[in-house]
């Protein structure tokens, strides 16, 4: 069987079915395949949090204005595609809550002081389930269940097989396969540029409880609300791409996460999930140097955050827009 949309999407993830969804709504007739089954977007807890992301990994006021930046996409990207968003704030709980909150201020975020820590209004959620099944239902977006086999190209379009012997023609591809090895076929460059991204073993767990009223940080640790209770997470292991739980470690967390809290709950089964990321810790989103040939990769722990951004970033460049002013830190070549 044969199909030739005007892009295809390979990979379901944030950052492959919010670039789909921003396509779509620029009128665009767009394919996504996925091998289906769980991916690290769906490991999440949603967070959209450039205030506590900024506090915890020290970011320069450039870096915290990015984030911010693509946070602030939010509101009118959940509204186009029918996304409920949370914007609760959050709260984080540490040692020198003065210092951490002159710290926000200094970067031009909302902080206050609150019990053992300060909150801030500037962080919010989405929940990724929901959100992801309602990005594949975009109009527009058409979501097929399948592992692409190999990639070739032509002067004109994309040859995209898939196991099983399935084949797409398109003259846009847009490769948002997270933390997945190159796919046969690549051109080089962009193969090197896929097999140098690091993987990162992220694994969290729910919690059936009283709902927390925000998502509660400290250092190491989160506990996130959900229509069921919470999540308590994650780690962040690099180099790492096995998929077991590990049972201990969901028990510290579990146990540290209900005493951040005061409160009780019951712990479910844990997930893992396999995260990207490049030496700076921003997407690699745009043009790959190859005609027809984009990229939607490597968000480290922000992709829910970033999602927006690299979408409008991605249609952009294949549309021949202008780019944004955010489009050069996001380059999938800048590091050539």
């Amino acid at each position: 069987m044969t199909s030739s949309p005007d892009v295809i999407v390979i990979g379901a993830g944030v950052l492959g079915l919010c670039t789909a969804a921003e396509l779509a709504g620029r009128g665009h007739a767009v394919t996504v395949i996925d091998p289906g089954g769980a991916n690290a977007s769906s490991i999440a807890a949603g967070m959209l949090a450039p205030a506590l992301e900024s506090l915890l990994d020290d970011l320069s006021a450039d870096r915290a204005a990015l984030l911010k930046r693509a946070r602030d996409l939010w509101p009118a990207f959940a509204e186009a595609h029918g996304l409920t968003l949370h914007r609760e704030g959050a709260e984080w709980r540490g040692p020198d809550a003065a210092a951490a909150i002159a710290r926000l201020l200094s970067l031009g975020f909302e902080a206050r002081a609150a019990r053992g820590g300060l909150t801030t209004p500037d962080d919010w959620r989405i929940e990724p389930a929901t959100a992801l099944a309602a990005l594949a239902r975009t109009s527009g977006v058409t979501s097929v269940r399948g592992r692409v086999a190999r990639l070739t190209a032509d002067t004109r379009r994309w040859r995209i097989e898939a196991e099983g012997g399935r084949t797409w023609f398109a003259p846009t591809v847009v490769l948002a396969t997270g933390a997945a090895a190159a796919i046969p076929g690549l051109p080089e460059q962009v193969a090197a540029l896929v097999d140098a991204i690091q993987p990162i073993r992220g694994q969290l767990t729910p919690i059936a409880m009283e709902p927390p009223r925000r998502a509660v940080r400290a250092p190491g640790l989160y506990v996130a609300p959900t229509a069921s209770g919470a999540v308590v997470g994650a780690t962040m292991e690099p180099g790492r791409r096995d998929l077991d739980p590990d049972a201990q470690e969901a028990q510290t967390r579990v146990e540290a996460g209900l005493a951040l809290l005061g409160a009780a709950g019951e712990a479910g089964p844990s997930r893992v999930g396999i995260r990207g990321a490049v030496a700076d810790g921003l997407p690699l989103a745009g043009a790959s140097g190859e005609i027809g040939l984009h990229l939607a990769l490597a968000p480290r722990r922000n992709g829910w955050l970033l999602g927006p951004l690299v979408a409008a970033v991605v249609a952009d460049g294949i549309e021949g827009r202008p780019p944004a002013p955010d489009a050069a830190a996001l380059d999938p070549l800048r590091f050539a």
